[in-house]
């Protein structure tokens, strides 16, 4: 009886060791193993509370809210450097010369050798650097000092020196770039030269003053428009006709104006291009018009320009 058992128990015996040996060739391969991660990842990502759950919205950034505590919320904004008392007008043009350019004319000797020959005779090019609200407000105000913000090749200061000559007017016009234009701009103005990183708008821009004969009234500043408005500042170099023209998002407007307006002289008026463009998310317009408001002023446009009378 147990012989003719022994024959079935063997074949068994036979068939679990086939089975075991394919179970252990089973999990050495390496399919097995990426099969049992993607399940374990699957199934981690599906028991996972966050996947059932909607998507959090981010928190709103904080906006600035006008109303009473408008003031309080602009504080740290605000520029307090303590002005000087203003120069008499017949000081300003030697100021600058004394404080800027070691008490030399930047004209003098001009242009050097190595840039002459790089050098357009004239060039000029602006936006909206001759609509009638220039003539309109030399015209009213009669300004004695005019300080221009933003001037790239000089064609509205330029403007504005022949206005002021046409009515008699000694006015000294300062003008306040940084004469390095922003990345990219050679290719819209390819004509401007550089050398060794070095773009020559200053020197176009010297070359356009000398052209038109206007070196006794025009001089640039060739600074960041916040660090030469707080040296006028500083100096008691205040003016009478003041435009904004240079940075066009919210904060450089912003900066630029509030500097401005401390060093205009009463009776005079600030005004600038740009308020109806829609570039930087209107930031020209914005910063226009919250100042405005800050400080109980109008505004009055022409389709182009802003124009704030002082107090």
């Amino acid at each position: 009886m147990k012989e003719e058992q022994l024959p079935s128990f063997n074949h068994r015996h036979t068939e679990n060791n086939k089975k075991t040996r394919l179970v252990f060739r089973l999990l050495n391969s390496p399919a097995v193993y990426v099969i049992l991660l993607l399940l374990s990842y699957a199934l981690g990502y599906l028991s996972a509370p966050s996947s059932r759950s909607p998507p959090q919205p981010l928190p709103s950034p904080e906006i600035l809210k006008v109303g009473d505590n408008l003031n309080t919320q602009l504080d740290n904004f605000r520029v307090k450097t303590h002005c000087a008392k203003p120069l008499p007008h017949q000081l300003v043009h030697q100021t600058i010369l004394d404080r800027v350019f070691n008490s030399t004319s930047p004209y003098d000797n001009f242009p050097p050798a190595y840039v002459s020959g790089l050098l357009r005779e004239k060039k000029f090019k602006g936006w909206g650097s001759y609509g009638e609200v220039f003539e309109h407000l030399i015209q009213k105000v009669k300004p004695k000092v005019i300080i221009e913000v933003g001037t790239f090749l000089g064609a509205s200061a330029l403007h504005m020196a022949e206005l002021t000559r046409k009515l008699g007017l000694d006015s000294q016009i300062l003008c306040i770039d940084d004469f390095r234009g922003w990345p990219g701009f050679r290719d819209r103005f390819g004509y401007v030269n550089m050398i060794n990183s070095d773009v020559l708008l200053l020197y176009q821009f010297m070359q356009n003053v000398i052209h038109k004969n206007a070196t006794g009234s025009v001089l640039p500043m060739p600074f960041s428009s916040g660090s030469a408005l707080e040296k006028l500042c500083e100096w008691g170099v205040f003016g009478d006709l003041i435009e904004i023209d240079a940075g066009h998002d919210f904060n450089s407007a912003w900066a630029d104006i509030n500097r401005a307006y401390r060093i205009l002289r009463p009776g005079g008026i600030i005004f600038g291009h740009d308020y109806f463009t829609a570039a930087d998310n209107r930031g020209v317009r914005r910063a226009v018009n919250l100042f405005a408001q800050m400080n109980g002023l109008k505004i009055h446009t022409d389709g182009q320009h802003w124009v704030i009378d002082s107090p």
